[in-house]
Formats: structure tokens, C-alpha cells, sequence
């Protein structure tokens, strides 16, 4: 039986023919069909923290660079992409199933401003406009920070991050600690069906 936080941090094949389904569900004021698969996060249907966090944040910046981290099948990054098309969306995850599904549907929506890749195709020197995230909570704290700790700080000066984190899955102590360790004044800007909206903000 394979265990449910896997698609985290174990690597998987892209999705064959026979594994890839549709979904229909709708994102940015849009019905759209788009491809999921087993082995990602909530292949099913658009996950309930994802959606408290599109019904939430602000618009995007309209141009920039901005950043999905842990883009799964990629419900942010299409969101991202529809909300500013002039923008760069990067779509990351560590799974190339994820990836492919995300490049997958953002063709399909004629989104050819996503790039969906892993962590280190990201250039180092790229400054975030934004960064929208439902993070991989149950990879554990330590993983947690790691990854707050590698991207946050690439915020442009300025710029805000979004994250949905459940509450008790420690959204307020990741709000403390953000704050704390990185710098970066982090507040709760929505709670909605056990789930916070923090963001996070780069000063200029």
C-alpha cells in the first residue's frame, strides 16, 4: 500500500493514456477540463485548502515572475496564468508526473506562459512577484522550513507570499516562526473550514 504523503517527495513517471482522467472543475471565473492521475495530491477534485486560497488572495501582479511551490497537477499555476497572462508562471514540484500533467493542462488552456519544473531549473537570480502555495505540510517541520527557507527570501522587494495552511496542521506557528527565523512579517489574512491564509510579505 503506498503511503499518502509519497507523491511529496518520491519521484514518479509521468502519467500513462490509461492513468490520466479528467476532471472538470473551474478555476479563475472559468469551467475548464483539465487531466489528473493517481500518485498526486488530490487527483480527484480541486482540493479544499487550494480553493480557500484562489477564493482569498488578491489578484496577481500582471507581469513578473511568479511562483506555484508544490504544483501537483496544478490548479495555482493555471489560476496564475489565466489571471496574468503577461506574467511567468513557474510551476514547481519533484515529481515529473506532476509536471507533466501541469504542462499537460496549461496547453490544453493555451497557457503558454507556464514553465512547470523542478526546483533546480528554477534560475537562481529570479525574484518573485508573488509566490501562491498550498505547501507539502506532512513532509514534516524540518522539510517545511527547508522549503520556506529556499524560496521565501526570493521574494522581490515588495512582493507577497500566499500560503493556505490547516490549523491544525500548525498553520499559527508557521506563521510565528516565518516571521521569526526569515524575517519576513507574516500575517493571517483568512480562516476558512479549518484552514489560514497567511501572507507573507518581502519589505521594500
Amino acid at each position: 500500500m503506498t503511503e499518502p504523503t509519497d507523491h511529496y517527495f518520491t519521484d514518479s513517471p509521468a502519467a500513462t493514456d490509461a492513468e490520466r482522467r479528467q476532471l472538470h472543475t473551474h478555476l479563475a471565473g472559468r469551467d475548464v477540463t483539465v487531466e489528473t492521475a493517481g500518485g498526486i495530491f488530490s487527483p480527484g477534485s480541486l482540493d479544499k485548502a487550494t480553493a480557500i486560497l484562489l477564493d482569498e488572495v488578491p489578484d496577481p501582479p500582471s507581469s513578473g515572475d511568479l511562483l506555484d511551490l508544490g504544483c501537483g497537477w496544478g490548479p495555482i499555476a493555471l489560476t496564475l496564468a489565466m489571471r496574468s497572462p503577461e506574467a511567468t508562471v513557474w510551476a514547481v514540484d519533484v515529481t515529473e508526473r506532476a509536471l507533466d500533467l501541469t504542462r499537460r493542462n496549461a496547453q490544453a488552456l493555451g497557457l503558454d506562459n507556464v514553465r512547470a519544473v523542478r526546483p533546480e531549473d528554477v534560475p537562481a537570480d529570479t525574484p518573485f512577484a508573488a509566490i501562491w502555495s498550498n505547501p507539502p505540510i506532512r513532509i514534516g517541520k524540518p522539510a517545511v522550513h527547508e522549503l520556506m527557507r529556499t524560496w521565501l527570501p526570493r521574494l522581490a522587494k515588495g512582493a507577497d507570499a500566499h500560503l493556505v495552511v490547516g490549523k491544525n496542521l500548525g498553520a499559527d506557528s508557521l506563521q510565528r516562526w516565518i516571521t521569526s527565523e526569515l524575517g519576513l512579517p507574516t500575517e493571517r489574512t483568512a480562516s476558512s473550514k479549518g484552514f489560514r491564509v497567511l501572507r507573507v510579505s518581502r519589505p521594500d
